[in-house]
């Protein structure tokens, strides 16, 4: 029988950060490779990590390794007391640098590209000594981080989730799916925009996720846009040096854009149909108090929505719900 010591006796960081990689990567190359080591040796680090448990966490498969049972139960103390460890260096950080600390935040794509700068850009000028930590993923992905610690938050779009998942959501702002072109653009010299004077223009449109393509696709349609008029590029960068330098239009999230959209150099196109929504903001932890970093960024973030409110691009909403809306079927 083993004593109630045996694994804080035995188990290393090392082993615990090997089982977290191998979970996450399905694979002991990639997992080998994301932690600086050679596979054989991560190999031996899950032969020992096995043998001090008594347990098999992997199994071997054509494309890799999937987890166990007990490998997902072993995976997921393994990282809440990974993301322990690292709230405790970051809390002792904050009290040698009171001024300093850290923001560990999850950003869905979108947000990650649009609003997050400008947040973060009044953050470092708020609090220049804080550090902040960004995990940029889909809510599927996030959500697992925020379960354990490793992150304090998650900002972007709020979907119904399939299954209520005890998280709080806080709905911050509304970003409906919209058209967009540069300020310059004939179409604003014109009173009304109709759905025959968006046809004679061409697209240019993001690679988004599924969920969003939907919406975009949803929006052509009923549009009567040609679909075979368009460019599709991932690239932020080459969609908005397009509109800036043609009269091409984009169908997105109007808060890609927001840095363009405050200095003024694009517009939003009246739409002649109405958009949904689509409701933004934070997804919260129930049963934990963020740290004073993430509640500066929480700070920043709403005035700086306040600023989008009042240049009349993104109406400010408000409210909480507990097993909330969510995005884990596509993310975005």
């Amino acid at each position: 029988m083993k004593n109630r010591n045996y694994l804080s006796q035995r188990l290393r960081m090392s082993l615990l950060r090997a089982a977290d990689a191998i979970e996450t990567h399905r694979s002991l190359l990639k997992a080998s490779v994301a932690l600086g080591i050679s596979q054989p040796a991560l190999s031996k680090s899950l032969l020992e990590l096995e043998d001090v448990l008594q347990v098999q966490l992997f199994e071997r498969h054509s494309r890799g390794v999937r987890p166990t049972e007990a490998g997902l139960l072993f995976v997921g103390s393994a990282r809440r007391i990974i993301a322990e460890l690292n709230r405790l260096d970051e809390e002792l950080d904050q009290l040698s640098n009171p001024l300093g600390g850290t923001a560990a935040l999850g950003a869905l794509p979108v947000t990650a590209v649009g609003i997050l700068p400008g947040v973060l850009t009044r953050l470092k000028l708020t609090h220049p000594g804080l550090r902040v930590r960004l995990q940029q993923g889909r809510t599927e992905d996030l959500l697992p981080l925020l379960a354990a610690g490793d992150i304090d938050l998650i900002v972007g779009r709020l979907y119904e989730p399939a299954v209520p998942d005890g998280f709080l959501r806080e709905k911050l702002w509304l970003e409906p799916i919209s058209i967009l072109a540069r300020a310059g653009h004939r179409l604003f010299e014109q009173e009304n925009v109709t759905a025959d004077d968006l046809r004679r223009y061409d697209l240019v449109l993001p690679t988004v996720t599924q969920r969003i393509g939907q919406e975009i696709e949803h929006l052509l349609s009923v549009l009567g846009l040609r679909p075979t008029a368009m460019l599709r590029s991932s690239s932020y960068g080459f969609i908005r040096e397009m509109l800036h330098g043609s009269d091409l239009l984009s169908i997105m999230p109007r808060l890609m854009m927001v840095g363009d959209l405050l200095r003024g150099t694009l517009r939003v196109v009246p739409l002649p149909v109405p958009a949904p929504e689509r409701p933004a903001g934070l997804i919260l932890p129930r049963d934990r108090t963020l740290p004073a970093g993430s509640m500066a960024f929480v700070e920043c973030l709403r005035g700086y929505v306040h600023v989008i409110e009042e240049r009349g691009f993104a109406p400010i909403t408000s409210g909480y719900s507990g097993g909330g809306e969510d995005d884990t079927a596509a993310g975005e």
